[in-house]
């Protein structure tokens, strides 16, 4: 029997990226549907439901993407109450890759140095990978520090945090460098989730930080977040730091995906969302 993966896509034009990979991680066919609201989600899932018996629902499953991390939240949650008895098949959200970018890079930094109980700093971490890349160093036992630009969108980001995964992060603003020492202040490791092409962490100031022991960086278009370093490094040891770059989380990331995608049809009852994807990175690493 054919897997079937339903690709539920909010963009116009479904993710070349995200079919490209599944295909790669052996799923057989790819029903794309771009253009996809919450509300139509129902009935595109009880579509991949209802063709297969329960015995064979496992060779069915959906991922749901698209750039709206939001939506794809919201899409996710129809998918789920779609549901009932055993009629079911295995879902996954990774909207924008925020799953199993947040996933790579944390898992990449908690293997290179225990962080239970010390100070990790998420820097401009109000998007949808430094918002979970900051949950999951919390559940690991950090105390975590989120930055913004402003205070206000840091507490925010905090607050949601809250809300959605029980965690409290110290919201911080970095606005510039003296902020951006404050907040690194005592700091163990920093994860650098900002926009591509904003530098973060100047070089002058990581080399010779006292505390720090690891860095990442999720962006690869220079300048980097981690200023004077390179995409490749993977955990390259610089004045008594370890420093992993975007390209070598990004290897990470793809080989999680792929993991991910080959797990759905390994049973029909699975929901992936980034803590379930986090316990799949481990195996991995």
């Amino acid at each position: 029997m054919k897997k079937i993966l339903v690709q539920l896509d909010g963009d116009r034009a479904p993710s070349v990226f995200d079919a490209i990979t599944a295909y790669d991680a052996g799923v057989d066919v790819i029903l794309q549907h771009g253009g996809i609201e919450p509300r139509e989600v129902r009935d595109l899932v009880y579509g991949a439901m209802f063709t297969r018996g329960p015995a064979d629902l496992q060779n069915s499953a959906v991922f749901i993407g698209g750039i709206d991390v939001r939506k794809g939240e919201s899409m996710l949650q129809e998918a789920t109450q779609a549901f009932f008895g055993p009629l079911r098949v295995s879902v996954m959200l990774d909207a924008n890759g925020c799953n199993t970018t947040a996933t790579a890079a944390v898992v990449k930094i908690i293997t290179a140095t225990p962080v239970e109980g010390r100070r990790v700093v998420v820097l401009a971490g109000t998007g949808p990978v430094g918002q979970r890349a900051a949950a999951l160093f919390a559940k690991e036992g950090a105390d975590v520090v989120l930055t913004s630009r402003t205070l206000d969108r840091a507490e925010a980001a905090c607050a949601a945090l809250e809300s959605r995964f029980g965690v409290k992060p110290t919201p911080a603003a970095a606005g510039d460098l003296e902020a951006t020492r404050r907040a690194l202040d005592g700091a163990h490791a920093v994860l650098c989730t900002g926009v591509e092409g904003v530098s973060l962490v100047p070089e002058e100031l990581w080399r010779g930080h006292d505390t720090l022991n690891v860095l990442g960086d999720v962006n690869a278009v220079p300048p980097l977040g981690v200023e004077g370093s390179k995409p490749t490094w993977d955990g390259k040891e610089v004045d008594g730091k370890k420093v992993f770059g975007a390209l070598a989380i990004g290897d990470l990331k793809m080989k999680i995906h792929k993991r991910c995608i080959q797990s759905l049809f390994e049973s029909n009852d699975q929901v992936l969302d980034v803590e379930e994807i986090e316990v799949i990175a481990k195996e991995l690493v």
